[in-house]
């Protein structure tokens, strides 16, 4: 791999060097891409953030497994673009409702805590399918655990909506 390759898929996968923070760069990651989809929906609202969580984890997929290649560590710590993705994917349960409806997303406040919180839950535990996800070791791998972990967040969040909304009436 080439030297400019190697360098944009570092900058991809650490997503400009979030993932070199400590303790804890998946939480790093996670957070960070709360204010990433934040900026995208206001850009582009629903739409914009599921081109982004797409490009995310296909480009994501890319600078994993260049990351990983001939190494004995299919997922370094550093690699955060899988918590990002699985992060916006999370706050479908939130933007597309929003967009939907014209809600201005920021009033929307208790969703984003409950997709952040689920998702690191989900991420950090790894239920089911999340861990089988985790457990194939390549880099498909490494993307799919937090697609599948933000895929549980976001009907949790739904679920959370519905019983506040709905059956609370709150």
């Amino acid at each position: 791999m080439s030297v400019g390759r190697d360098r944009a898929a570092r900058l991809i996968a650490t997503v400009g060097g979030v993932g070199y923070l400590r303790p804890a760069p998946g939480t790093w990651g996670s957070l960070a891409a709360l204010p990433m989809a934040w900026v995208l929906h206001q850009l582009g609202g629903f739409p914009l953030l599921f081109l982004a969580t797409l490009l995310a984890a296909l480009v994501g997929n890319w600078a994993t497994h260049a990351m990983t290649k001939d190494s004995d560590d299919h997922d370094p710590s550093e690699i955060v673009i899988d918590e990002v993705a699985g992060q916006f994917l999370a706050l479908w349960a939130v933007s597309a409702p929003a967009w939907a409806h014209g809600l201005d997303i920021s009033a929307l406040w208790p969703g984003w805590i409950a997709a952040f919180l689920l998702f690191r839950l989900f991420d950090i535990t790894k239920p089911g399918p999340v861990g089988w996800a985790d457990r194939r070791g390549d880099p498909l791998g490494v993307m799919l655990d937090d697609l599948i972990a933000g895929i549980f967040a976001a009907i949790g969040v739904a679920a959370l909506a519905f019983l506040s909304h709905g059956v609370l009436g709150l």
